[in-house]
């Protein structure tokens, strides 16, 4: 073995605890969804799809696409298999080691994912924020070491399989560089800087953790009222949930109508609020507003209309509403 292929390959065999736990990593997420339990039904508790709807209130520059595939629930059941068979294919690959540098690609793709959907939620610490950056890096240092033993690229280069011999598989697989370039201080310098770049700059956005006063999205609720308008005999308006823990909802326990004096014109108790009409709530996106045993659900990144008989009250008189949490929150949103 000449110098350059022994530091190749003492370079692979220096990650691979970062190789194993990637690949675990990424490859769990099948194993939970579809071995484990099956979180890929969407009649089922826990459907992936609704914790993807989670991202949606706060996520970083892939808001859009997040929101076309949430409002349509057929590309996104679609989506999330894909998505799900992708990280299979990718976690497993790099446990076994097996085309290691284009599987690193894949880790610093959905590293990236995870960064700009999801970064901004964490109750207790920043979780997601973290596997993201994690992965993204992790990512880009396997990307430039390969693998090396105990690997089956390792075990391609070593049986001299027709394979290992294509020029692209060392770019794609493992081995030493050919190319110049890569391994000089003038692209890994510049590129892990990038990556640190791209820490700084969500760890401020999403938690303003660089300078300034630290905040944390995913502690409170918080819903936003919109849309407000009146009909003959109903008052309509939206409700989003943008804040707050994403493993439980806002639970809604009164919705009061004001005048403009805030003088309460009629109030929706929480009794009423468990009992609320169906055909009252047009959801907008998978995650639901609905009704549950004691109070109104609004999980995270639920939008929907709802609508309120106003029969009994004059309607020229109504100027605001108001949302009460169980929490002792309380939103307003004026017509």
């Amino acid at each position: 073995m000449n110098s350059k292929n022994l530091t190749a390959n003492k370079a692979g065999l220096y990650t691979i605890a970062l190789r194993m736990v990637i690949g675990w990593t990424y490859f769990s997420a099948f194993w939970r969804r579809l071995v484990l339990e099956n979180k890929l039904d969407p009649e089922q508790a826990g459907y992936i799809g609704e914790k993807f709807n989670h991202f949606l209130p706060n996520a970083l520059g892939i808001k859009p696409i997040i929101e076309y595939l949430v409002s349509n629930p057929d590309a996104l059941y679609i989506n999330m298999y894909m998505f799900t068979i992708v990280e299979a294919i990718v976690g497993l690959f790099i446990i076994f080691g097996l085309f290691t540098r284009l599987m690193s690609i894949g880790v610093f793709a959905l590293a990236s994912g995870i960064l700009l959907g999801s970064g901004w939620i964490g109750t207790t610490c920043l979780d997601e924020w973290q596997i993201g950056v994690l992965g993204i890096a992790g990512g880009f240092t396997l990307f430039m070491t390969g693998s090396s033993s105990f690997s089956l690229d390792a075990l391609l280069i070593n049986k001299e399989s027709a394979i290992s011999k294509k020029k692209w598989f060392k770019y794609l697989g493992s081995g030493e560089w050919d190319l110049q370039f890569v391994n000089s201080k003038k692209f890994i310098i510049p590129f892990a800087l990038f990556i640190l770049g791209v820490t700084l700059f969500t760890n401020q956005v999403f938690h303003g953790g660089v300078w300034g006063k630290l905040h944390n999205k995913s502690v409170k609720p918080i819903v936003e009222i919109s849309n407000i308008n009146l009909s003959d005999s109903e008052l309509n308006f939206e409700v989003y949930r943008v804040e707050g823990a994403d493993v439980y909802g806002s639970f809604l326990i009164g919705i009061e109508v004001l005048d403009e004096e805030s003088n309460v014109l009629k109030t929706i108790s929480m009794k009423e609020l468990s009992n609320f009409p169906l055909d009252k709530i047009k959801n907008h996106y998978v995650a639901k507003v609905k009704p549950g045993k004691h109070s109104m659900i609004i999980p995270l990144g639920a939008k929907a209309d709802l609508s309120i008989d106003i029969d009994d009250i004059d309607k020229n008189e109504i100027k605001a509403v108001k949302l009460i949490d169980i929490s002792g929150a309380e939103w307003l949103g004026e017509i």
